[in-house]
C-alpha cells in the first residue's frame, strides 16, 4: 500500500510518501503562513523524485490538528482534492497521536501549546485515547499529569519529552492506514477550541 501524507498543522511542513517498505520525505521547519504556496511544490517534488504518479497512491492522509487553523484547512482541502481526483481513500491523523508516537511508554499525555499558558491536551494508553481532546490551563495540565509520560510540542513550563513531529507523524500514519476511508467527508479538521475570529463573531 502506498500513502501520501502531509502535515501543515504548525510552523513546519512535512510531506511523506510511504511506498512499500520505504518512506520518502520532505520537511520544511519554517513554513508558517507559506503552506498555500509551498505545499503542492513539495508534494510534486517527492512524487517526481520517487517516480510515483498520483494514480499509484492508495491513501491520501492529512494531519488534522489541533494546530494552525489556516494550515490545517489547507492540508485537509488539498488531500480531499487529490483523493477526489483519483478516487482513493483518505485518512486523518491528529497532532496528538503524532506526539504520542514519540514515546514508548504505555501512558502518554500529549500536550500542545495553545499560547497564554493554555494547552490542547489528549491522554493515551497504548495509543488508545483515555482522556479526550480538551483545552486546559497550565495548572489543570499539571494536576492531570500524574502517571503519564508527557510529550509536548515545544518549550513549556512542564517537564516533558519534546516531540519530533516528523518522526511521530510517520509512525502515526503507518499504524493508522487500516482506518482509511473512501468517505471524503470523514476527513475533518480537529478543532478543540474555536478560532479567535469565530469567538469574536459569536460574541
Amino acid at each position: 500500500m502506498n500513502a501520501l501524507a502531509i502535515d501543515t498543522s504548525g510552523n513546519h511542513l512535512t510531506v511523506l510518501l510511504l511506498k512499500g517498505d520505504s518512506v520518502y520525505k520532505s520537511h520544511l521547519s519554517n513554513a508558517l503562513l507559506k503552506h498555500s504556496i509551498t505545499l503542492m511544490p513539495e508534494i510534486e517534488k517527492v512524487l517526481e523524485e520517487t517516480n510515483t504518479p498520483l494514480s499509484e497512491i492508495d491513501v491520501f492522509c492529512s494531519a488534522i490538528g489541533p494546530g494552525s487553523f489556516t494550515g490545517i484547512r489547507i492540508g485537509v482541502s488539498t488531500i480531499k482534492a487529490l483523493a477526489y481526483a483519483t478516487g482513493k481513500k483518505v485518512l486523518g491523523v491528529t497532532s496528538f497521536l503524532s506526539l504520542a508516537y514519540n514515546s514508548d511508554e504505555s501512558k502518554v499525555l500529549a500536550v500542545i501549546d495553545a499560547k497564554h499558558d493554555n494547552f490542547y491536551v489528549c491522554g493515551f494508553e497504548n495509543k488508545k485515547i483515555t482522556i479526550p481532546p480538551c483545552f486546559l490551563s497550565l495548572s489543570e495540565v499539571k494536576s492531570l499529569a500524574n502517571g503519564y509520560n508527557i510529550v509536548c510540542d515545544g518549550d513549556i513550563d512542564i517537564s516533558c519529552v519534546k516531540a519530533d513531529y516528523e518522526s511521530g507523524f510517520y509512525k502515526a500514519v503507518k499504524e493508522s492506514l487500516s482506518l482509511a476511508s473512501y468517505d471524503l467527508e470523514s476527513l475533518l479538521p480537529l478543532y478543540v477550541k474555536k478560532s479567535q475570529a469565530e469567538e469574536e463573531h459569536n460574541g
